[in-house]
C-alpha cells in the first residue's frame, strides 16, 4: 500500500522553525556551552594567548598534565540498578557547615588577568550557590577587600610563608581579621616550576606591552579595554612588586620551609589548617601527626614538578592511610562532575577546581562562572543517580576503579 502524500501544512511546521537574528551576549554564548570542556575554545577567543596559556599550561614538558588527563579517562564507575534515586542530596559538611556540592573553588593567582571582576566575581558565585572560595596570596584582590565586597561568604586564604615571619604573620592575621575561616598552606612551591609557555611568553603583572604583545592586543580590544579601565593590575598581597612571577617568587617563596615551621604556624593562626600540595603518603602521615585539620592532595595543577605523582591514583592510597585521622581534599585537572564523584569515591572529602572556573571566568565573566557550577552540580546529581546513590554519604570505593588502559 502507497504512502499517501499531502502539501505540507504550515500550522505544523511555523513552530518548529527556530529563526532569527544572532545575539551577541553572555545568554546566547553560554546556551551553547554543554560541557566545561566548552569553554576552552570560547576562552582562547576572548583573551589574549598568554592569559589563556597561563591557566591551559603546566611545568616543563606537560607530561603531569597528559597524566592526570589520561587517569580521568581510566576512571570506570559500578553502578546499581533499582535503587531510589528519587531524591538526590549532593551536599557536604565542610568544618561543621554543609556546602552544596563536594566543589571548593581553588586559589588561583593573576585571576583579574583573566578577567576584570576577577576574585570578588568568582567569591559572588560561590556564596550565591552556598560553595567556598579560597583567596590566593598571589591574586589580585586583598583579603580584606574581598572580605568587604562579599560580606558573609565562607571565605579561605591561602598562604606562601614567606623568608620574612614578621610580613607573614601579619598577612595572616589580616585574613583572619577580616573572617577568614581556613587557613591552606602551600608547601610545593620551594622554588617555582619551570612553566616553559609563561617564560616564552614573558608574563608579567602589569602586563608588558611589547610588539607580540601589542599584536595580540589588537585582536582582543573588549580584554585591553576592560584591563585599562578598571584599578591597576597587580598582586595585591604584594603591592609594589612588577617583576615576572618566577622572580617575585623567589623573594617570597621560603625554601627553607619545614615541618618545624608547620608546627609554629599553628600558634599564630587559631583555626583550621590545611596543607596543600602532598604527594606522598609519607609526608600524608606526619602532617596527620603534627595535627593539621586537614591535606591537599595536589600536584599543583601540572605546574610545578613535572612527572610527579598522580594524584588521582595517590588519593585511595593516602586516604587508606590517614583518612580516618584527618580530611583529605583533593585537587588538579577536575573537569567534569564525574571527576569529582570519582574522587569522592576514592575516599577525598571535596574537591578543589581552579581552571575549570578559570576557562568560564574567562569565557563570560561571572556568569561563566555560574555556568560551571550550573554543569558541575548537574553532573554530579546526574552521576549519582545512574550509579545507584542517592546522597554523597552512599558513595563507596566499590563504586569506582581505575582500569589499567
Amino acid at each position: 500500500m502507497k504512502t499517501r502524500r499531502q502539501f505540507p501544512d504550515l500550522r505544523f511546521i511555523l513552530p518548529l522553525i527556530n529563526w532569527g537574528l544572532p545575539k551577541f551576549n553572555n545568554k546566547s554564548l553560554l546556551s551553547k556551552v554543554v560541557l566545561i570542556q566548552d569553554f576552552k575554545e570560547i576562552a582562547a577567543r576572548k583573551v589574549p594567548k598568554a592569559v589563556y596559556d597561563y591557566v591551559e599550561g603546566g611545568a616543563h614538558q606537560e607530561v603531569s598534565l597528559q597524566r592526570s588527563a589520561d587517569a580521568f579517562s581510566r576512571v570506570e564507575f559500578q553502578p546499581n540498578v533499582l535503587c531510589d534515586i528519587s531524591k538526590i542530596d549532593t551536599t557536604v559538611e565542610i568544618f561543621g557547615k554543609r556546602i552544596s556540592i563536594p566543589v571548593i573553588f581553588a586559589p588561583t593567582g593573576y585571576t583579574r588577568l583573566m578577567h576584570h571582576s576577577g576574585e570578588i566575581a568568582v567569591a559572588e558565585i560561590a556564596k550565591k550557590n552556598n560553595l567556598i572560595y579560597c583567596l590566593s596570596t598571589m591574586g589580585t584582590t586583598a583579603p580584606d577587600e574581598l572580605a568587604l565586597a562579599v560580606p558573609n561568604a565562607r571565605l579561605w586564604f591561602q598562604f606562601y610563608l614567606m623568608k620574612d615571619r614578621d610580613a607573614s604573620v601579619k598577612m595572616i592575621q589580616r585574613a583572619q581579621k577580616h573572617g577568614f575561616e581556613v587557613l591552606i598552606l602551600t608547601v610545593d612551591t620551594p622554588v617555582s616550576g619551570i612553566r616553559a609557555r609563561d617564560i616564552r611568553n614573558g608574563l608579567t603583572i602589569p602586563p608588558r606591552i611589547g610588539i607580540k604583545t601589542l599584536f595580540d592586543m589588537a585582536k582582543k580590544p573588549q580584554w585591553w579595554l576592560n584591563l585599562l579601565t578598571t584599578a591597576p593590575l597587580e598582586f595585591a598581597a604584594f603591592r609594589g612588586y612588577n617583576e615576572p612571577l618566577a622572580q617575585i617568587a623567589a623573594k617570597i617563596y621560603d625554601s627553607s620551609l619545614n615541618y618545624d615551621d608547620i608546627t609554629w604556624l599553628r600558634t599564630v593562626w587559631d583555626g583550621p589548617i590545611i596543607v596543600k600540595g602532598v604527594q606522598s603518603i609519607s609526608d600524608a602521615e606526619k602532617l596527620a601527626d603534627i595535627g593539621v585539620s586537614a591535606i591537599v592532595l595536589s600536584n599543583h595543577g601540572g605546574r610545578q614538578l613535572d612527572k610527579g605523582p598522580v594524584i588521582l591514583e595517590l588519593l585511595p592510597k593516602v586516604v587508606e592511610k590517614v583518612g580516618h585521622r584527618i580530611d583529605v581534599f583533593v585537587d588538579g585537572g577536575f573537569m567534569t562532575g564525574q571527576d569529582v564523584v570519582a574522587a569522592i569515591a576514592f575516599g577525598a572529602k571535596a574537591v578543589l577546581v581552579g581552571r575549570a572556573y578559570l576557562y568560564g571566568i574567562m569565557a563570560a565573566g561571572s556568569d561563566g562562572v555560574q555556568k560551571v557550577v550550573d554543569i558541575l552540580s548537574s553532573e554530579i546529581s546526574n552521576t549519582m543517580a545512574l550509579m545507584g546513590v542517592s546522597s554523597i554519604r552512599e558513595i563507596k570505593p566499590e563504586h569506582v576503579k581505575l582500569r589499567n588502559s
